[in-house]
């Protein structure tokens, strides 16, 4: 008896790669697609975003055509909860969040795997370009082939339960190669762009989401130096992000750059580009792929998206906190973003940026 895998399929041309190629490995597949939201939830009528509805008639399309049978299932109360609420509750906090990891960590790797049972699925899934390895104790999950397509950051959150049930196709894949593939096979998202945006604010206002959606009007405040020397008037500290530079409307003989949010005194703390820089941060909701016990061990992390793994220590102080020092100070350490941990081209874990420190002691500039 063949095994069976959930395909979760966004509508773009890497979840339906991702299907192609389940096929090619002999697994009956079934289409899924998470209904995250209405349009007309988030200010919009129709939208090519991720998840949008013009999204699920293209996930169907591409279902029907490689003859898989195909849901959409409704996570929106879910959705809202746990990664919308999350998001603004966070810019009030004085933090930038990362709702795509929220997203994979609630929805796509929890309910979804629900779903998966139900339908009588041995494993889910996704586009995503990441690899799963299993070194005869544990699954490994590695950075994929192509490194500028890598998502392993966006995946910190998996647990070994979780790797045990999941499959990344395209791991071993480059964009180019998808979409070679997609077009052999006649699908209609060939060569369609890929999101770029926040899926549920498409024009990446955030801040008129926030206002429009959820009534959260901006109360201009000061912006500050490190001194406490008013310097001018923002328009809202939820604007404005750690490392921020432009649009800050104020005249200087040298650039300021936003170094601190202050959401109770309502202030926005403006500083050099040296004063971005940091060796040791707090995580908390760590997740342990290689769980390290305890102590300390030497790794390499990365404090964005895109940025370049750079060495440190992790020292584990709880199940779901750990400290991180690096090796040289880091640029616009962000609290509200993810941190996560490598070994070479393994994950071994993350957890949300929760504070800064300086000389063993929170930043507060």
């Amino acid at each position: 008896m063949s095994k069976k895998a959930l395909i979760a399929m966004s509508g773009g041309v890497d979840s339906s790669v991702a299907a192609l190629r389940m096929q090619e490995l002999g697994y009956d597949c079934i289409g899924v697609t998470m209904k995250l939201y209405d349009n007309v939830d988030i200010g919009i009528s129709r939208e090519k975003t991720c998840c949008s509805l013009q999204d699920i008639e293209d996930a169907r399309s591409v279902a029907f055509r490689i003859g898989i049978p195909y849901y959409v299932v409704n996570f929106k109360d879910d959705f809202q909860e746990k990664v919308i609420d999350k998001f603004v509750r966070s810019y009030v906090q004085g933090r930038t969040p990362n709702p795509c990891i929220d997203c994979n960590r609630y929805l796509k790797f929890e309910h979804l795997y629900r779903t998966a049972k139900e339908l009588g699925c041995d494993v889910i899934a996704t586009g995503h370009y990441a690899r799963i390895e299993y070194d005869g104790s544990s699954y490994q999950l590695k950075q994929a082939i192509d490194p500028a397509k890598d998502q392993s950051y966006v995946l910190y959150s998996l647990t070994q339960k979780q790797l045990a049930h999941t499959v990344f196709p395209l791991g071993e894949l480059t964009k180019e190669q998808v979409r070679a593939t997609a077009a052999e096979h006649g699908l209609l998202n060939a060569a369609k762009k890929d999101s770029q945006d926040i899926c549920f604010i498409p024009d990446g206002n955030y801040k008129r989401f926030m206002e429009e959606t959820y009534g959260i009007l901006a109360e201009a405040g000061e912006f500050v130096d490190k001194h406490g020397n008013v310097l001018g008037i923002h328009q809202g500290y939820y604007g404005y992000t750690i490392g921020q530079r432009k649009g800050l409307g104020i005249s200087a003989e040298a650039p300021y750059y936003v170094i601190n949010i202050r959401p109770e005194q309502n202030q926005v703390v403006l500083g050099s580009n040296a004063d971005l820089f940091h060796t040791t941060l707090l995580a908390e909701e760590v997740n342990w792929i290689q769980d390290p016990d305890a102590g300390s061990m030497e790794i390499e992390a990365k404090v964005r998206y895109r940025q370049k793994a750079q060495p440190a220590v992790v020292t584990k102080t709880d199940d779901h906190l750990a400290r991180v020092e690096f090796t040289e100070p880091q640029r616009a350490i962000t609290k509200g973003q993810a941190v996560v941990f490598y070994q070479g081209e393994s994950v071994i874990g993350g957890g949300t940026i929760c504070e800064v420190l300086e000389e063993g002691k929170p930043v507060n500039i």
